[in-house]
């Protein structure tokens, strides 16, 4: 029997885990990898204390953290399921051999965080790996000297093209807005970002860019789109294609939580949900700014609210 699971090991896990060991309960980590979206990021200049650095480097001082404080961490499992016996949870997870394994807690952090958005266009799926990537940071560096295609109009696709900028002969920037609207048609992106991306000769940004098809046989050779402004449907010659137009909430496996339109789970400002001894903190919450930072603290709230929780738990 623990006394705390906390599920997810990118920022708001880790947040959590540090404050719950320190008060001596018993605590574990369920998560399928670490890092998460948190190593997914690139350069990461917006963390307080520290100037630059990236977000590789950065999931990594958080897993090291952990590992100083002897925290518990089972790698490699996803959960499937929580469940409820009286003021007790069961969580389900499998490894990816499809090991079940349960874990009897009580109390439950939920700081599984976010996943990538697809764009649901033709043939997308058929070559995702064959040329479309959701990673930059991940695979990037595998299309040195090419033409890549970064789709989105927020940060992580101006931070996409700004890395492609540098690796990449010739970068396009697909976005459905117009240059006239807010930020030169990267509304949801920051004006630093974008300026430092517009200034920069190997990347072409593309205004009013619907993407339709994949184009390619094994592998990608071109993207087609429609110009919303024209109706012309127009195509692009390129060896890479890097999705980043928004993110899912991974939040399928709790179903007593209360969410919103979006798949969010609902919190309050303890981080809260509406489940008795179960609370959410980070990017898979409803709270609307999706920052490294936030999450962190996010993930201290929910510790600090589940140690006050198990203080007062009744059997």
């Amino acid at each position: 029997m623990y006394d705390l699971v906390i599920i997810g090991a990118a920022a708001a896990g880790p947040a959590a885990a540090i404050y719950a060991i320190r008060r001596g309960l018993n605590v574990i980590i369920v998560s399928k990898d670490t890092g998460g979206e948190v190593a997914l990021s690139g350069e990461v200049e917006n963390w307080p204390s520290v100037i630059h650095t990236t977000g590789v480097e950065l999931a990594k001082q958080f897993t090291d953290h952990i590992k100083h404080y002897n925290v518990p961490l089972d790698e490699g499992y996803e959960v499937t399921s929580i469940s409820q016996e009286g003021n007790y949870h069961s969580v389900h997870a499998k490894d990816y051999a499809g090991k079940e394994k349960i874990y009897q807690t009580k109390a439950v952090i939920v700081a599984s965080g976010i996943h990538p958005r697809e764009l649901n266009a033709i043939h997308e799926k058929e070559l995702k790996g064959r040329g479309i990537t959701y990673c930059t940071v991940c695979d990037g560096p595998l299309f040195k000297g090419k033409v890549t295609a970064t789709i989105g109009a927020g940060n992580s696709a101006v931070e996409s093209a700004l890395m492609m900028g540098g690796i990449a002969q010739k970068v396009y920037v697909l976005t459905k807005y117009g240059p006239d609207e807010n930020n030169n048609g990267f509304p949801k992106a920051e004006n630093i970002l974008v300026k430092k991306m517009m200034a920069t000769p190997t990347i072409e940004v593309v205004h009013y860019a619907n993407t339709t098809e994949m184009v390619g046989d094994t592998k990608l050779t071109g993207i087609k789109y429609t110009d919303s402004k024209t109706g012309e449907e127009k195509e692009l010659a390129v060896d890479g294609a890097m999705v980043h137009i928004g993110v899912i909430p991974n939040s399928d496996f709790i179903d007593c939580a209360q969410k919103d339109e979006g798949k969010q789970i609902k919190v309050d400002r303890l981080c809260n949900t509406s489940c008795k001894g179960i609370f959410a903190a980070g990017d898979v919450t409803d709270i609307p700014y999706k920052q490294i930072s936030i999450a962190v603290g996010m993930g201290a709230t929910a510790a600090l609210s589940a140690i006050d929780y198990i203080n007062h738990f009744e059997e």
